[in-house]
């Protein structure tokens, strides 16, 4: 579980901002993503690959989205709770690189799935629309694995892929 539960997590979006009672907030969250990779290049705008428990586990920092007020914030890992963590995997680039071919059959194109920092509102019962922070070579990108489809060859980050503590990494809801 990340550091808040479903239910803390929707009061304090339900709730809006205690400072100046606006109902809308920003929420950021490290939630998965993938792309379409031809030759290590993005072949597409890549697509959000999370659910709503994926979206609350992630999340790591919620503010009022008129007067910037803090309902939350934690400066943990998102993924494996590691002091001081989010500092890192928000300034470091990624450490798994995704190859120009497969390794195995040589397939050009891999899909490579990545924990990327979003950003949603939230106000008035409408579903969060993520918008992602940083796009694949950007730091706070992380690739966590590619596969390819010609061969079914799958490869996934050791350790924690935002920001590299040995682990073990926490269950996922």
């Amino acid at each position: 579980m990340g550091q808040l539960d479903q239910p803390t997590f929707e009061r304090m979006v339900n709730a809006g901002c205690s400072a100046c009672g606006h109902p809308t907030v920003e929420i950021q969250s490290y939630i998965d993503r993938t792309v379409v990779v031809m030759a290590a290049e993005p072949n597409d705008a890549g697509k959000w690959a999370h659910d709503g428990e994926k979206f609350v586990d992630g999340t790591y920092r919620i503010a009022c989205a008129s007067c910037a007020h803090v309902v939350f914030t934690n400066s943990d890992c998102p993924r494996c709770h590691a002091t001081g963590g989010l500092t890192r995997a928000l300034a470091e680039t990624n450490r798994m690189a995704v190859p120009k071919r497969c390794p195995k059959c040589s397939e050009l194109e891999l899909l490579a799935i990545a924990f990327v920092p979003a950003s949603a509102r939230y106000g008035g019962g409408e579903t969060p629309k993520p918008k992602p922070l940083a796009e694949l070579g950007d730091p706070g990108y992380h690739v966590i694995a590619y596969a390819c489809d010609g061969c079914d060859r799958a490869i996934v980050a050791e350790g924690c892929p935002l920001c590299a503590a040995p682990g073990p990494l926490r269950e996922r809801p």
